[in-house]
């Protein structure tokens, strides 16, 4: 409905204004949904690519890889943005559906952990962190911290960012893993709310993609035994951070017109700055884009 909106209100804005389209340029609606994770670089992209091309409006929406995956599925929207990969039986649903998704990867990530800045612990272990977020550890203390007890925060089951979490860390990368978040474990809607809760709250830890980090938080380095890194452009590049991942656009078969347009403008160097400027580490080489 806000897209909707939007767009009504560029058309009306448009023809108020006395705006004359150009018959040279090109014209178009692109619809992006999916992850949050990107949500605020695909802002800078969209209104920078809208620069160029004036006559092709970029509505952004969030809700997680899993709605934007959902929604390409459903032809409600042209890309799904995602920060993880498509599910088999994601792909399966698709193809019944005559949709055939073409992966492409548009840049690289960290999951970041914070904690309150008052919080003593500056790294933990692959394994602290599974102790702590499916309930074996507890409390601070039991990692050299204060006494207090330890309130995890993750992200709704949508989010691709919780996907990948739960697959490193609470299965540790075992793909027959069952085990789950703890059951005090508290949910949360976005990134920006668990930046928020984190901010006040002693006892609280989450996670969350590096473009939303925060001076407000204190990001833990993460590692195991005697090498700790932390997440930054520079330990995601060279894979050294452990928890490192892609990012990627999700089109219906090979993009056209006005996507192919955005998607070309977002792999451009002009694009990648702007990767970067949100927190993310740009391709440097091209990275081959794959059907499912």
């Amino acid at each position: 409905m806000k897209a909707r909106a939007a767009l009504l209100l560029f058309m009306l804005g448009a023809a108020g204004c006395g705006y004359d389209a150009d018959p040279n340029q090109p014209t178009g609606f692109i619809q992006i949904k999916g992850s949050d994770t990107l949500v605020n670089a695909e802002q800078m992209l969209a209104e920078e690519f809208m620069k160029s091309y004036p006559q092709v409006f970029v509505a952004i929406t969030g809700g997680g890889s899993g709605v934007g995956i959902a929604s390409l599925i459903n032809r409600s929207c042209d890309v799904a943005a995602a920060s993880r990969e498509m599910k088999p039986k994601e792909i399966a649903w698709a193809r019944q559906r005559g949709v055939f998704p073409k992966e492409i990867t548009v840049a690289f990530d960290g999951v970041a952990v914070i904690v309150h800045r008052n919080n003593p612990i500056e790294k933990l272990t692959l394994a602290e962190l599974h102790d702590i977020f499916t309930g074996k550890v507890a409390r601070w203390n039991a990692l050299g911290g204060k006494d207090l007890p330890i309130v995890t925060l993750s992200r709704e089951v949508s989010s691709g960012t919780y996907a990948y979490f739960k697959e490193q860390i609470i299965h540790l990368g075992r793909k027959d893993g069952a085990e789950e978040f703890s059951s005090r474990t508290l949910l949360l809607t976005s990134s920006q709310t668990i930046v928020e809760e984190v901010a006040s709250n002693e006892s609280a830890i989450g996670y969350l993609g590096m473009g939303y980090l925060s001076e407000r938080v204190k990001t833990v380095r993460i590692g195991q035994e005697d090498q700790f890194w932390p997440a930054d452009l520079a330990n995601v590049l060279s894979k050294k951070y452990p928890l490192s991942r892609p990012l990627y656009f999700y089109t219906n078969g090979e993009p056209a017109g006005v996507t192919r347009l955005f998607l070309d403008f977002t792999l451009s160097p002009q694009g990648r700055q702007l990767l970067t400027e949100a927190g993310f580490v740009p391709l440097q080489n091209h990275v081959p884009t794959k059907n499912n």
